[in-house]
């Protein structure tokens, strides 16, 4: 079992930047590829970001390569999303979750068994 608790969003200018942050409870969060997904009102929650168990993979959907990085420290059962250059269309709330099965990653939120609560990101124009 693992427990997921996002902190770091909030209401930013456009071009500005936040730091999502995830703290995972539980002794197995090094076990596990973890990923960020965000839904924006009135659409599906979407893939952002995705990082393998150790680190050492990292994959981004096309609308934030470049501008965002996904990171963990498993000392800390701590996993990172960095967001730079934000824009508009990046408003929604954001989610962390926890993938125990894939070998690196998955961009499906069907595979992730564990999610948390969601943290509010708002980009002004």
């Amino acid at each position: 079992q693992v427990q997921l608790v996002e902190s770091g969003g909030g209401l930013v200018q456009a071009g500005g930047s936040l730091r999502l942050s995830c703290a995972a409870s539980g002794r197995t969060f090094s076990s596990h590829a973890m990923g960020w997904f965000r839904q924006a009102p009135g659409n599906e929650r979407e893939f952002v970001a995705a990082i393998s168990r150790r680190g050492v993979i990292t994959y981004y959907t096309v609308s934030v390569k470049g501008r965002f990085t996904i990171s963990r420290d498993n000392a800390k059962n701590t996993v990172y999303l960095q967001m730079n250059s934000l824009k508009p269309e990046d408003t929604g709330v954001y989610y962390c979750a926890a993938d125990p099965s894939s070998t690196l990653y998955s961009t499906r939120a069907n595979e992730y068994d564990y999610w948390g609560q969601g943290t509010q990101v708002t980009v002004s124009s």
